[in-house]
């Protein structure tokens, strides 16, 4: 009982551990009194207990509906070219048996109608189940290409679902802000955050016009003190609150985004204690990653900015950096 006891805060830390149920009852004794017989007395005790359910659910084994919607959306005639890959197969498939049982037919019977016709017939033959190669290597690729987008919008959905804290009273998740922020994850140790943070400084202003918002992770556990000091930046005074806004989001749920960021790397064969970065466009889809820290030159150069003659038609457009 003991043993069992000391691994409940372990668990309770667990975020797939949940209290599901609490439930009490009473129980009430009468004590009947032999001098009084019309006396009695109650005694009324109650217990109380609560359920600690585990909930284990594999998320990632299985493709979510938004995901097979956006993977219609973005290749919306896939569908069609793999029916017609089946359908030529099909024809060319029932073309090759029936040249092949005139082939065979020639070759046994030697006064068949079709014994003069060998050469003509292997031709057939050949171009039937060529037909049947090629459409079936076109099937193939389709399906690969199908399968490996719906993997990437599925992580991209898991990507979405990951929250963040805004201030101390609000947290939001990160498919909450397409359409708003361009998102840029730094993960790394503490070092590597405070790189990243100094090296972004002087494109602060420009960042924040393209609607870019850091991200940062820290997974050795040393979050930085990140000191927001204003400066003169080509001419002009970059205000505290905007570089305070640049780098405001927190993640939550470490145990969460430490898991989304061991699978992208296990994917892109990245060690597990390399530093990484990870650009999101507008619509929330992942648009550039590597290891180190971002180039927040070349982000500034590729993106549009949110505001003015170009916002809006060159959402989808952020290149890669």
């Amino acid at each position: 009982m003991a043993s069992a006891l000391a691994h409940i805060p372990s668990l309770l830390k667990n975020p797939n551990f949940q209290i599901k149920q609490h439930f009490s009852f009473t129980h009430q004794i009468l004590i009947y009194n032999s001098t009084n017989p019309t006396v009695r007395t109650t005694q009324t005790s109650s217990f109380s207990s609560s359920i600690i359910i585990c909930s284990a659910t594999n998320k990632s084994s299985e493709i979510s509906s938004t995901a097979k919607i956006r993977s219609e959306v973005l290749s919306p005639f896939r569908t069609v070219r793999m029916f017609f890959y089946l359908a030529f197969m099909a024809s060319g498939g029932l073309g090759g048996l029936i040249s092949t049982t005139q082939l065979i037919a020639a070759l046994t019977v030697p006064n068949s109608p079709n014994a003069g016709n060998v050469g003509e017939i292997l031709k057939s033959v050949g171009i039937d189940f060529g037909a049947v190669s090629l459409f079936a290597f076109l099937y193939y690729n389709e399906n690969n290409s199908k399968n490996a987008q719906l993997a990437r919008l599925s992580r991209e959905e898991s990507l979405s679902n990951l929250k963040l804290r805004v201030d101390e009273n609000r947290v939001i998740s990160v498919g909450s802000l397409r359409g708003i922020a361009r998102l840029v994850v730094v993960a790394g140790p503490g070092d590597f955050i405070s790189e990243c943070f100094r090296s972004s400084q002087q494109y602060a202003d420009e960042l924040m016009d393209r609607g870019v918002l850091v991200v940062p992770f820290v997974t050795d556990g040393n979050m930085p003190v990140l000191e927001f000091d204003g400066s003169e930046v080509e001419g002009k005074m970059v205000a505290i609150v905007k570089r305070k806004r640049l780098w405001q989001l927190v993640p939550v749920f470490p145990f969460e985004w430490t898991s989304w960021l061991d699978e992208q790397k296990k994917l892109a064969n990245v060690a597990p204690e390399a530093p990484v970065y990870i650009s999101l466009r507008l619509d929330g889809r992942v648009r550039g990653s590597g290891v180190g820290s971002p180039s927040w030159n070349i982000l500034t150069a590729q993106l549009p900015p949110v505001k003015g003659l170009w916002s809006g038609l060159l959402d989808g457009f952020d290149g890669k950096v």
